[in-house]
């Protein structure tokens, strides 16, 4: 076999000599004893994600063996669980293939912009209980956007510009909470009917507040529609109906509102370690936020066409998984405390939780099965440009570069065709190690 040039050397993970695996395998069965205990159950997709965990990097239950042709060395390779949840092994893993798939193969050599949207919690449990709805907001709020940039090109959807995204749905919080929000990756301007990009200014915070207050409009509206949302003379709220014998109701509210699910504190907060806070600022100029109603928009991280390590590194962030094992501790009493990534406001550092309640934030992580966790904005929002002539089917756009012929100006740069050529194996291993 052949190995990218320089050292290399492989080393086998051991997943049981992590912290969180010790506390999957000491704490799982005694969870599903406590739950059963209570007459309820997880469904089989989340129990298989738990029983999976505990086989994944293990050589008992299953491995290749690679050898070299070169020198007829060996090495045992342990299979893994490929599940999306909370394996921090497997998660790296397809972060960094997920990250260079789409500087590689995907998102073409124009500047792009980060959108980050949040919803308020009550549509959080929305969205993590029917993932259908999840799709058909996303919808919503690709349209309000995608109609922003082509307006502000100057241009009409009617004339046949189109802009386009790439959308990562992330599903967890920084203290393991059920957080579910969109990672929208949008080209910073549109092309016209003939092909040509148009770049676009960034939006200012006025704009801002105009996009997030449309967007919960727009969303209120179809929700109303559907049946989710009930008014009446004096509140408003959403018609959320849970099955009793499914434990995941509970769990998944208790996650999403930062609440303990068990025990006799069952509904109060979870218990967190403060510092001094932070000095809060007023916002600044160039600190693109927006938030209205309970929606939270951002949009004020953006590359340059040339800035493609820059965009690998987010692309990497916004594929990240869940858990990171180094922000995991053990307390002398056996509780698990989480550190946070950031600081909040109010100045958490730290969040501690009984076992129980931490084998509950895992299961609340788990997606439900056949639900993409990454859209690709295709026509009308438009990352494909087939419709337009071109290039022929099945080309990656990624494979597009400039012309470089002098011909067009700055703010316009057409677009040509080359050679799709498939990266080796060695290849995605040099540029993800």
């Amino acid at each position: 076999m052949f190995w990218p040039t320089g050292s290399f050397r492989y080393e086998r993970h051991t997943p049981e000599t992590t912290l969180l695996y010790q506390l999957v395998e000491c704490h799982w069965p005694e969870f599903k004893a406590m739950l059963s205990a209570q007459g309820k159950q997880l469904p089989g997709y989340v129990a298989r994600e738990f029983d999976d965990y505990l086989k994944c990097g293990r050589l008992e239950h299953g491995f290749l063996r690679v050898r070299c042709d070169n020198c007829h060395h060996e090495k045992l390779v342990a299979f893994s669980c490929k599940r999306r949840g909370f394996c921090p092994s497997c998660g790296a893993r397809r972060m960094v293939d997920s990250a260079a798939h789409l500087v590689d193969e995907v998102l073409p050599k124009r500047p792009i912009r980060q959108w980050v949207l949040s919803v308020p919690y009550p549509l959080r449990y929305l969205f993590a209980t029917n993932p259908k709805v999840m799709s058909q907001v996303l919808t919503i709020v690709h349209r309000v956007i995608s109609t922003f940039l082509i307006k502000r090109a100057r241009m009409t959807v009617k004339s046949g510009a189109q802009s386009g995204a790439v959308t990562l749905i992330q599903r967890f919080g920084s203290a393991l909470n059920l957080n579910p929000h969109f990672h929208m990756l949008y080209l910073n301007g549109v092309y016209d009917a003939k092909g040509y990009f148009w770049p676009v200014k960034p939006p200012t915070c006025e704009d801002l507040d105009v996009i997030a207050h449309t967007i919960a409009r727009r969303v209120s509206r179809f929700l109303e529609k559907a049946g989710y949302l009930v008014r009446d003379a004096e509140s408003e709220y959403l018609d959320l109906m849970q099955e009793e014998e499914d434990a995941m109701g509970a769990i998944v509210g208790a996650s999403i509102t930062y609440r303990l699910a068990f025990g006799p504190n069952a509904g109060r907060k979870a218990l967190t370690l403060q510092t001094v806070p932070v000095r809060t600022e007023q916002r600044k100029g160039d600190d693109l936020v927006s938030q209205q109603a309970g929606f939270s928009l951002h949009a004020g991280i953006a590359c340059k066409s040339h800035q493609r390590k820059k965009l690998e590194r987010l692309c990497r962030y916004i594929t990240r998984p869940a858990i990171a094992e180094r922000r995991l501790s053990l307390a002398s009493n056996g509780n698990v405390i989480i550190a946070l990534k950031t600081p909040y406001d109010d100045g958490t550092t730290h969040v501690v939780l009984s076992p129980m309640e931490f084998m509950g934030r895992l299961a609340a992580l788990v997606p439900k099965p056949r639900v993409n966790l990454t859209r690709f904005g295709l026509p009308p929002v438009g990352l494909t440009l087939t419709g337009l002539n071109l290039r022929p089917p099945q080309m990656p756009l990624g494979s597009y570069h400039s012309s470089g012929c002098g011909a067009e100006s700055d703010c316009r740069t057409s677009l040509c065709s080359r050679r799709y050529r498939h990266e080796p194996f060695h290849g995605s291993c040099r540029s993800a190690f």
